[in-house]
């Protein structure tokens, strides 16, 4: 049976995942080894924040209309892709990524796992942006998309140096 999402769904999924993300900074920036990485940590929670926020105002902006339509997708395709990328960042029946830090974890583990979730995220958003309406904000995924990469790049960056 294939599910369908609406914009509202979809944005509601995204602020959840960015949630967990902030979360997941947080509590690593509590366990890092020095000023520099924790101060790296917060600010990743601090755009996290901001991509929360985004998301938000853009599901409040959402009409009636596309808070009820689902996406048009005819063989499920979109839906399945949207619903394993779901499962693979809910919470619901699993830890959070933020639960899972114990503090007893290197640094490296720790950038290890960020750069796994980020690059998660980038296919979660490059994967809904289509789905979006451009009136409904897609210019705005598209810079989400934009900084995550950006991120993505920094704990990459930071990974390589630490094991130099």
């Amino acid at each position: 049976m294939a599910m369908t999402f609406n914009a509202d769904e979809i944005f509601e999924m995204a602020e959840e995942i960015e949630r967990q993300g902030a979360a997941f900074y947080r509590k690593a920036a509590k366990h890092a080894p020095d000023d520099a990485t924790r101060k790296m940590f917060l600010n990743m929670a601090a755009m996290e924040d901001n991509h929360e926020v985004t998301f938000a105002a853009m599901r409040r902006e959402l009409s009636a209309a596309e808070k009820e339509n689902d996406t048009f997708d005819p063989r499920g395709e979109a839906a399945l892709y949207l619903q394993a990328m779901a499962d693979s960042h809910g919470t619901e029946g699993k830890k959070s990524p933020s639960d899972m830090l114990t503090g007893n974890e290197s640094i490296e583990e720790v950038l290890e796992a960020a750069v796994r979730a980020e690059a998660d995220s980038v296919a979660f958003y490059t994967g809904i942006k289509e789905m979006v309406p451009a009136k409904a904000g897609r210019d705005k995924i598209e810079t989400i998309i934009r900084e995550e990469i950006g991120h993505l790049a920094d704990l990459k960056g930071k990974l390589v140096r630490l094991r130099s």
